[in-house]
């Protein structure tokens, strides 16, 4: 893990996140979204993205973030399991390759942030890097 690899970095309330730029297909500033009627608060709704239909994933939510939903007007689109999901962030930065450590010894990384596989260290932030599927079946749960 601790071998440079190309990282998609995105900002969510303030947070810096990473993505490991092999799990995402492309960025896009989201669409109109249609809420989705008995999905959890985890889910914004579907949005039609390149003539696909996309569950767009409230990463704000998911991890347990203050502020405004509505400002991730952003999204990372990733395929799990055959389903296409936007991921919405309110910022995209960079792609780079950056060095991921592991998550430090006694880090909270309960709910939401059970997501987090590791660490690096950006511009004076520390960045977390998010595993696509588990942030995935996080907001699904």
């Amino acid at each position: 893990m601790n071998e440079p690899t190309l990282h998609l970095l995105a900002h969510v309330a303030g947070r810096g996140i990473l993505f490991d730029a092999a799990q995402i297909d492309s960025v896009v500033d989201l669409p109109a979204v249609q809420p989705a009627p008995g999905a959890p608060a985890t889910i914004r709704g579907l949005a039609a993205l390149r003539s696909r239909v996309a569950t767009v994933i409230e990463t704000r939510r998911v991890l347990d973030l203050p502020g405004d939903d509505q400002a991730a007007s952003r999204g990372v689109v990733t395929m799990v399991d055959g389903h296409l999901y936007a991921i919405a962030v309110d910022t995209l930065e960079d792609v780079a390759t950056v060095t991921i450590a592991p998550p430090p010894a006694g880090m909270a990384l309960e709910g939401g942030w059970s997501a987090v596989r590791g660490v690096a260290e950006g511009s004076g932030e520390t960045l977390m890097l998010l595993d696509v599927k588990r942030l995935v079946e996080l907001a699904a749960a």
